[in-house]
């Protein structure tokens, strides 16, 4: 009988303590609707009860709308301390997402988000579109950028918003003006899906950051926009654009001191000036470049299809560079390499230079209106190991003598027939001299 009660006695225990459990589990699962509710309300205000899909494929920690922290969206009150407010909230939490939502318009002035005491992987979120100030008095003199993201790591911009930087009224005047977006000191940058338009000076820059990707996004300005340029790089290593459209008044791509290691692929670049490597080595500085490929990619109604640029006096090198699978059309001059660039005003010629090494230029093809290809190296640092494989590139008018290839101090190699006939490329190695010093430059 003692048996049989305690049984019982245990029996009605477990009853009892089960369904404890389940009522706790459905109070806290009650909790839980209801808590993520309110936070879909509370950080998501202009979408209501679902996530955007653009958030769907990364987990987050937590999500700032910046229409919760005071922003008003209408394009004429300044937004700037609601996007600080905001960002301060989303670099506290690692990979938290600071969201810029659709259907509103944003005026900000001058804005740093910035580390390096942030937590890593944050999302900015951009679907709707921020604007700038008009020229007239509403900026400080002297600023150099407008949206800065500095020292981060894992730092994503994606969307389908637009940043609009009303350049028209800088274009005309004189003096300092800022990128519409750059990158600092920052690693593992991915920009995706976005516009940038309309830039004061260059659109996006990248300067001492590491493994950057930008991808599927947009940038428009005007062909006659002055310094414009698409996307600059600087000092930056293990950089890859693929799959973009570049349109603006200057280089599409400008790849400058301090880069190896980038890609270029799948791009649509023109109206500009084409992509290229360079300015290097103004004011006798050195310059250093590596390891640069461009593939893939179609340049159309620019100065020159792909560039190298060099000042006079300038030291180090550019070396390990493919140019390929490129189609240009109506461009001025397809291929060029000048160690004598000079931006208009007086240059003085000095003797040294940029050594420029290891060039490829593969299956480049299409129109152009002035020459083919001009190669202008300097006589005491001469252009070597220049490769030439399946170069086709017809004049849209035709007048030989004025549009056939160009070379000086130039040594390389022609894998194949080209046409024009490229008959100016020498063959012969030049003399070491300067040229290995300012190798040995780029190694210390």
């Amino acid at each position: 009988m003692k048996i049989f009660l305690f049984g019982i006695v245990t029996f009605m225990l477990v009853w009892f303590s089960q369904q404890g459990v389940d009522a706790t589990r459905e109070i806290n699962e009650r909790r839980h609707r209801h808590g993520s509710r309110l936070m879909k309300e509370t950080f998501y205000p202009s979408y209501g009860e679902t996530f955007p899909s653009s958030l769907s494929d990364r987990k987050t920690s937590t999500v700032f709308n910046v229409l919760a922290f005071g922003a008003k969206g209408d394009g004429t009150t300044d937004d700037t301390k609601a996007f600080e407010a905001a960002w301060l909230a989303a670099c506290k939490l690692e990979a938290s997402t600071m969201v810029v939502p659709k259907g509103s318009v944003f005026l900000i002035k001058p804005i740093s988000f910035s580390g390096p005491n942030c937590q890593s992987n944050i999302v900015f979120q951009l679907d709707g579109k921020i604007i700038a100030p008009q020229r007239s008095g509403n900026w400080e003199s002297g600023l150099l950028q407008w949206l800065e993201f500095t020292k981060l790591n894992g730092i994503t911009i994606r969307g389908t918003g637009v940043i609009d930087g009303q350049g028209s009224g800088w274009w005309s005047e004189s003096g300092t003006k800022p990128t519409a977006v750059r990158f600092y000191g920052s690693s593992d940058v991915t920009v995706t899906g976005i516009t940038i338009q309309n830039s004061q000076q260059t659109h996006l820059k990248f300067d001492n950051c590491q493994s950057v990707q930008v991808f599927d996004i947009t940038v428009s300005s005007p062909g006659d926009s002055p310094n414009t340029d698409g996307i600059h790089l600087q000092n930056s290593q293990d950089v890859t654009i693929h799959s973009t459209k570049l349109a603006c008044g200057d280089d599409c791509v400008s790849i400058q001191t301090g880069c190896s290691g980038i890609k270029i692929e799948n791009v649509d670049c023109g109206p500009g000036h084409g992509i290229s490597i360079g300015s290097l080595g103004k004011d006798n500085s050195r310059a250093c470049v590596s390891n640069i490929t461009v593939q893939n990619t179609k340049i159309h109604d620019t100065m020159t299809g792909v560039r190298i640029k060099t000042w006079q006096g300038g030291s180090g090198s550019v070396q390990g560079v493919t140019f390929s699978n490129i189609q240009v059309s109506n461009v001025e001059t397809p291929i060029i390499i000048d160690q004598y660039y000079c931006d208009g005003s007086k240059c003085q010629n000095k003797s040294s230079a940029v050594a420029i090494s290891e060039i490829s230029y593969e299956n480049i093809r299409g129109t152009h209106t002035e020459n083919p290809i001009r190669f202008a190296c300097s006589a005491s640092t001469p252009c070597t190991d220049i490769n030439l494989d399946t170069i086709q590139l017809q004049a849209v008018q035709q007048n030989y003598d004025l549009l056939k290839p160009f070379c000086s101090n130039a040594y390389g190699e022609l894998k194949t027939s080209t046409n024009p006939p490229v008959d100016c490329l020498m063959a012969a190695k030049p003399s070491k001299k300067q040229s290995q010093s300012s190798y040995d430059s780029c190694q210390n």
